[in-house]
Parts: C-alpha cells; sequence; structure tokens
C-alpha cells in the first residue's frame, strides 16, 4: 500500500468507524497493523487501503472476537475474502438507504444514527456519500417534489444528515497547491444537504472549501469572491423556481471574474429540459461522482 496517498486524519477516521483516537494509537501501537504516513506537521494521515483494514477489524471486533483475535484473523490472510464479500452485495447500499428512509419518515433518530454507523462501518467514505447519502437525498427530493413529505419530515432529515456530515466536514487536510472554492446555495434556496455532501466530497479531495450554506443576501456572493479569490464557485439548487436566477447569476458571475468557474448542481438543476441544459452545460458539473472529477479537471491549471 506504499504507493497510496494518504487520505484521513485521525479525527476524521475516528468518526467514520465510531472509536476513539486513542483506540487507534494504541491498536498501532501494539499490533502495528497500519501503519498510518505522516504530514509535513507530523500528523497521521491514513489510506483507503488502511481505512479498509480497520474497518474489517472493528467488523470482527463487533462479531465478539477481540482486537487480538481479528489481528490474527488478518494475518493469516482471511481478509482477502470476508471483507470483499459484503462489499460485493450490490443490494446492500440500496437496503441501507430504503431503510434509513423509512426511519426518517417515522422520525426514528436513533435507527437513523445506527444505520448511518452501520454504512461507514461496512464502506469506504466516498460510497457512502455517493451511493447512500446522494441515493437518499434523491429519493427525499422526489418525495418533496411529489407532495409526499412533509415540511416537518425534511427538517427532521436535514437535522439528522448536516450533523452526520458536519461531524467530518472540517476533518479533512486541505493541500495548498489546490486552489480554493466556494460553497452556496443559489439565490432563495435553503435546501443545503446535496450541496454538504459535495463540499464534503471536495474537501476529501484536498480543496479547502468556504461552505456557506444557505443563500445569502443578494450582492453579498461578490464581496466573498473578491475577498476569497476562489478558483471555484459551487451553487445548489434544488427548486425549480429559482433555476433561471441562479443560472443567470453563474452567467454573471463568470463575466465579471475571468478565472471563476462556476458549477451548478442540484435536483432543481438535473430536471430541466435538454435544450436548456446543453445551453448552460459548461455550468453542470454532472452528478456522478465520475462527472464531477471530470468536471473539475478540466478546470484545474
Amino acid at each position: 500500500m506504499s504507493h497510496e496517498e494518504g487520505k484521513y486524519n485521525i479525527k476524521a477516521v475516528s468518526k467514520m468507524l465510531g472509536i476513539q483516537p486513542g483506540t487507534l494509537r494504541a491498536w498501532e501501537r501494539r499490533y502495528r497493523i497500519v501503519a498510518p504516513k505522516r504530514n509535513e506537521s507530523g500528523h497521521r494521515l491514513y489510506t483507503e487501503g488502511h481505512v479498509r483494514i480497520l474497518k474489517w477489524l472493528l467488523h470482527k471486533v463487533n462479531q465478539g472476537f477481540s482486537i487480538s483475535q481479528a489481528v490474527s484473523l488478518f494475518e493469516n490472510n482471511q481478509l482477502n475474502t470476508e471483507p470483499l464479500q459484503f462489499e460485493k452485495e450490490g443490494d446492500r447500499c440500496s437496503i441501507i438507504v430504503t431503510e434509513l428512509l423509512e426511519s426518517l419518515l417515522q422520525f426514528d433518530e436513533a435507527k437513523a444514527h445506527d444505520l448511518i454507523n452501520q454504512a461507514f462501518s461496512i464502506f469506504t467514505i466516498d460510497k457512502v456519500l455517493v451511493d447512500i447519502l446522494a441515493s437518499l437525498l434523491v429519493k427525499i427530493g422526489n418525495l418533496w417534489e411529489d407532495g409526499k413529505m412533509t415540511s416537518a419530515h425534511e427538517h427532521f432529515a436535514s437535522s439528522i444528515l448536516r450533523s452526520r456530515i458536519g461531524m467530518i466536514l472540517h476533518s479533512f487536510p486541505h493541500n495548498s497547491l489546490l486552489p480554493k472554492a466556494v460553497a452556496v446555495c443559489g439565490p432563495k434556496e435553503a435546501h443545503e444537504l446535496g450541496l454538504l455532501i459535495f463540499t464534503l466530497y471536495l474537501r476529501r479531495n484536498g480543496f479547502e472549501v468556504v461552505y456557506l450554506g444557505p443563500s445569502i443576501a443578494d450582492g453579498d456572493i461578490y464581496t466573498v469572491v473578491d475577498i476569497v479569490k476562489p478558483k471555484f464557485l459551487f451553487f445548489s439548487c434544488t427548486m425549480k423556481a429559482n433555476v433561471p436566477e441562479t443560472l443567470a447569476l453563474s452567467e454573471k458571475l463568470t463575466e465579471m471574474y475571468g478565472t471563476l468557474n462556476v458549477g451548478v448542481g442540484g435536483f432543481a438543476i438535473q430536471s430541466i429540459p435538454g435544450e436548456e441544459k446543453e445551453r448552460y452545460k459548461k455550468f453542470i458539473p454532472g452528478r456522478s461522482k465520475e462527472d464531477w472529477e471530470k468536471w473539475i479537471k478540466r478546470h484545474l491549471p
């Protein structure tokens, strides 16, 4: 695993796995099962491979094994078979999404947190973000659009997901060589969950992101851009009524700031007609992680 890049600091891994940083340090010291890399400040940076190993060990501990027994199983090459079995279960993500949505509709906070913990203990953070939380947002958006979800349900779901995403949002180190980004909801937009997930994706990839959340007062975005001088500005738009103003503002900002790249995402953007989407395609990063990566790479130096 020496070729892998260290991505997660100990606080992020602690939140992902639900175990204390002291426990992680003790496991490393006693069993030498993972050897995190160190950044210039001497802080631990865990790779995806490290996280996968730690998740497997934790899975075994939760099954009743002691940590020493789990380490012994790992060293006897059990890791190459068992973790892959549950990660290859194509239905596992959809089951968690369905159960998580049901718990939110039933205002069952404890079960919702348990399911999110389960997701982070099984899958990588990327998979949880894109295949579980992002899929959940699509379902919530469809229910809201069809009038099948009350404002109380939407607020409850937002509160749960915002708290969990916020717990790890600031845990990732940023790469000083990457340009800055600003993330904010479009004009008159208050639904920030999709933006939070996208911001977490950016932070996890090393970008320093100024996260502003729900829409800010008219004209304030220009002050933010003047002060921060970002390379990227990302808007989220979930309500169809706000699409024209969001796209118009995106065009105005790119005209005023020649080096600024504006991206617009959200439920409402994905539902605009094909002809209009083609007109504004330079502003639309897409829906998948692969689309986001391609869009960002096109605009990097």
